[in-house]
């Protein structure tokens, strides 16, 4: 049987002084401010300029490549057919939004894929639209005529050496080339291949730009 005492203990002997009053408050403590976090390490500066000529360079290339699939590029001219016009050699700018937005032109310098299986590497041939879809052309007695026209060729220096041709009728989305080089087989046009589809021909050749002493407009 558990004894339940109703006496107190005796209190326990302490210091002689004033006693601390028992409902005092005591003082609150100041909470701890959060330590700021350390930030990190900034990136090198040769780090951020590398990122930057890299970035550059990227669209710089870019807008190159744009431009040389859709806009212009530069073509050297190979071999003797478009003499006296163009020489082995010299550079041409070659304006390739110009069909894109339109049609090759009589007389235009054009840059076209050679249509023929001679190579099984197709290469690119440089030529002159001598005729347009409806257009007849023949060559009689070394003279060029369209639509029974005789044309007159300052861009030549030479009468048509080869044999007689045509008449030959230029059908649609089509178009017949020379180069300017009259000369017995210097040439491989049109009188050899036919006319050209439109899809071969990749643009027009605006200028010479090298030599700079060359340097002028077709």
């Amino acid at each position: 049987m558990t004894k339940i005492s109703d006496s107190l203990p005796e209190a326990e002997q302490g210091p002689i002084g004033p006693r601390k009053r028992s409902g005092a408050a005591s003082k609150p403590r100041m909470p701890k401010p959060d330590k700021p976090e350390k930030p990190g390490r900034p990136a090198p500066r040769w780090a951020s300029e590398l990122w930057d000529w890299t970035r550059t360079l990227s669209i710089a290339l870019t807008v190159v490549l744009l431009l040389h699939f859709f806009v212009f590029n530069l073509s050297t001219v190979e071999g003797q057919s478009m003499e006296p016009t163009l020489y082995e050699g010299e550079w041409l700018f070659v304006n390739k939004i110009s069909y894109l937005i339109g049609d090759p032109d009589r007389g235009e310098v054009v840059i076209l894929k050679d249509p023929t299986d001679r190579l099984e590497k197709k290469e690119f041939l440089v030529k002159r639209v001598v005729g347009v879809p409806g257009d007849t052309i023949e060559i009689r007695e070394g003279q060029l005529y369209r639509n029974g026209e005789l044309i007159v060729e300052p861009y030549t220096d030479t009468i048509i050496d080869d044999l007689d041709y045509g008449p030959y009728k230029v059908d649609e989305g089509m178009y017949f080339v020379m180069g300017d080089n009259r000369h017995a087989r210097a040439s491989l046009d049109s009188r050899s291949f036919g006319a050209v589809s439109q899809d071969l021909i990749r643009g027009r050749a605006d200028f010479i730009l090298w030599p700079i002493a060359k340097l002028n407009a077709l």
